[in-house]
C-alpha cells in the first residue's frame, strides 16, 4: 500500500490536470465603444480549451440573450460554457468561439425612428470587430448564430435578412408573432415592449405598418424565394407549453410550404432556463455540423 499510494496520488493529479485542461476560457466583461450606437456595448466570449495553446483559427457562434437579460445570461443561467466544454470534449461539436453581446431591449433591430440602430451595429460594426480581435474564420461557412426568445427572434431576423453571412441559425423559443397577435396585444404591453420598435401610440391594425412588416419573421419568409431561404440551415426549438409556440408552429408551416429543409422540435417544456439548458447542446451541434466537411 505504501508503494501504491504515491502512484495513486499521481494518477489523481494527472486526471485532475486533464479535466482542467478541457475547460474553455470565459471573458465575461468585454466592451466595445460603438460609433453607431454612440455608447459602450458589453459582450462576453467563450474560448475553446485549446485556444491559447493552438495556432489556428476557429468557427464562431453568436449567441443572443432574451428580453430583460444581458450578455451574461447564457453564462450565468444557461451555463453554456459548461455545456460547450463537455460537447467539445466528447466530439459532439467542433472547437468553436461563442460570442454573447448585450442588446438591452433593442430586439436586435433598427427602430422605426432610427434612434436605435442595433442591427446596423451588429452587422457593420460588432461582427467585423470581433472577427479581427479573435482568431476567427471570418467566412459564412464557419459562422453561426443562435439565441433564445428575443435572441431567437434576432437569430431569425439576421439569417433572413443577411443569409450571405450565416451558415446556420438555431432559434430557441423564438419570439415569432403573427400579425393578429401584435394587433391584439394590450395597449400597455405594446407601449412597454414594442412601441420603441414599430411606432408609438398605435392601436389595432395600425400596428401592422412598414416597420413591423420589414421585421416580421413570418412576413420575411413569405417575401423570400425558396432558394434564398435554403441558403441557411435552420433549427427551430420551442416548448409545447410556451406562449410562443403558435408563432413557432406557423414558422415551421411556412418553411414547409416553401419546401425549405429545416429542423423543427417541440419538446415538453415552457419558456424557462430549464428548457433552454436542455436544448443548447443540440442547437450548437446542429450549427457545428455546418462547420464540418461532409
Amino acid at each position: 500500500m505504501k508503494i501504491l499510494k504515491p502512484v495513486f496520488l499521481f494518477l489523481l493529479l494527472v486526471s485532475g490536470f486533464n479535466l482542467f485542461a478541457q475547460q474553455g476560457k470565459v471573458l465575461e466583461e468585454q466592451s466595445l465603444k460603438s460609433k453607431i450606437l454612440k455608447r459602450n456595448v458589453n459582450y462576453a466570449v467563450y474560448l475553446p480549451p485549446d485556444y491559447e495553446t493552438a495556432n489556428r483559427t476557429y468557427p464562431v457562434v453568436y449567441l443572443l440573450h432574451g428580453y430583460t437579460d444581458d450578455h451574461t445570461g447564457w453564462l450565468q443561467f444557461g451555463e453554456v460554457n459548461r455545456y460547450a466544454d463537455k460537447a467539445i470534449s466528447d466530439g459532439t461539436i467542433p472547437p468553436m468561439i461563442i460570442v454573447m453581446p448585450n442588446a438591452d431591449s433593442s430586439w436586435y433591430i433598427n427602430s422605426y425612428d432610427s434612434k436605435e440602430k442595433y442591427e446596423d451595429f451588429f452587422i457593420k460594426e460588432f461582427m467585423p470587430y470581433i472577427e479581427k480581435a479573435l482568431r476567427i474564420k471570418a467566412e459564412k461557412k464557419y459562422r453561426g448564430i443562435a439565441g433564445l426568445s428575443m435572441g431567437g427572434y434576432g437569430t431569425l431576423i439576421y439569417t433572413l435578412k443577411h443569409p450571405d453571412l450565416f451558415a446556420a441559425g438555431a432559434a430557441l423559443s423564438a419570439a415569432v408573432f403573427p400579425d393578429d397577435q401584435l394587433v391584439s396585444t394590450p395597449d400597455d404591453t405594446y407601449e412597454k415592449i414594442f412601441a420603441q420598435l414599430y411606432g408609438r401610440g398605435l392601436e389595432g391594425r395600425d400596428r401592422v405598418n412598414n416597420a413591423w412588416q420589414s421585421n416580421s419573421v413570418l412576413n420575411l419568409v413569405q417575401t423570400k424565394t425558396t432558394d434564398e431561404l435554403k441558403s441557411v440551415r435552420y433549427w427551430i426549438d420551442c416548448g409545447d407549453d410556451d406562449f410562443l409556440s403558435k408563432g413557432n408552429c406557423l414558422l415551421h408551416i411556412a418553411l414547409t410550404e416553401k419546401n425549405v429543409p429545416h429542423e423543427f422540435r417541440m419538446r415538453d417544456g415552457a419558456h424557462t432556463w430549464t428548457y433552454w439548458r436542455t436544448g443548447i447542446t443540440n442547437a450548437l451541434q446542429f450549427i457545428g455540423d455546418s462547420f464540418r466537411q461532409k
